[in-house]
């Protein structure tokens, strides 16, 4: 099914955009002429952004085919290392420079995802929304292009840790307690509040990923 796009849409945002929500999950082959349909643009600019998606390692050679690459263990294991150290200084930053206006949005993410606890997929893309909000909020443009690199690789996991039972409210409080130390500008407890988060996360995906082994 073709989707609509706007000119301002390029096939590389398109094609990451669709990894990033689960469209075309790991190990899903992507195919020019399929993705040029499905997208209508014309197979140049498919096939350049299949090329780059491929050098990030966010595409992988199954023979002469291009799939969704996957990430093992140790992969995960690294990503997540980085992410916790990263994501705790964005908080950090956050709890030294956000505006009043920016925790006052942060505050408002919390209640609205509330109401999407029974919905862990749409929990997921607000808890993107969440993060990358605070990132934001670091005043840091290079921190944001390192942590928005991180969360791209991100979406090369197949199961998000919130579809645990009682991990979305438990992700909530855990939510709450960091923007209530960036509220107080209290940067050591934002940051370890984040660095916390992102611990849970990890331990949950990895109880997840061993259930599915069984």
């Amino acid at each position: 099914m073709r989707e609509k796009t706007t000119p301002q849409r390029d096939a590389y945002s398109l094609i990451l955009e669709a990894i990033d929500t689960g469209t075309y999950r790991p190990g899903d082959r992507l195919v020019e002429s399929d993705l040029a349909e499905r997208f209508g643009v014309s197979r140049t600019p498919i096939r350049e952004a299949l090329q780059r998606l491929e050098t990030q390692s966010l595409l992988t050679r199954d023979g002469r085919s291009l799939i969704v690459a996957s990430l093992d263990h140790n992969q995960m294991a690294e990503l997540y290392a980085v992410r916790t150290e990263l994501e705790g200084l964005a908080a950090r930053l956050a709890a030294r420079h956000a505006t009043e206006e920016e925790i006052e949005v942060l505050a408002d993410m919390i209640e609205e995802d509330r109401a999407r606890l029974t919905d862990p997929s749409a929990l997921a893309r607000a808890n993107r929304r969440f993060h990358k909000q605070i990132h934001l909020a670091s005043h840091n443009r290079f921190l944001v292009q390192q942590l928005d690199l991180v969360h791209r690789s991100m979406a090369l996991m197949a199961t998000t840790s919130l579809a645990a039972e009682g991990r979305g409210e438990r992700a909530l409080g855990e939510h709450q307690a960091i923007v209530d130390a960036i509220g107080r500008r209290d940067e050591e407890a934002a940051y370890q509040a984040l660095r916390d988060h992102i611990s849970v996360a990890f331990v949950t995906r990895l109880k997840l990923d061993a259930a599915g082994e069984r």
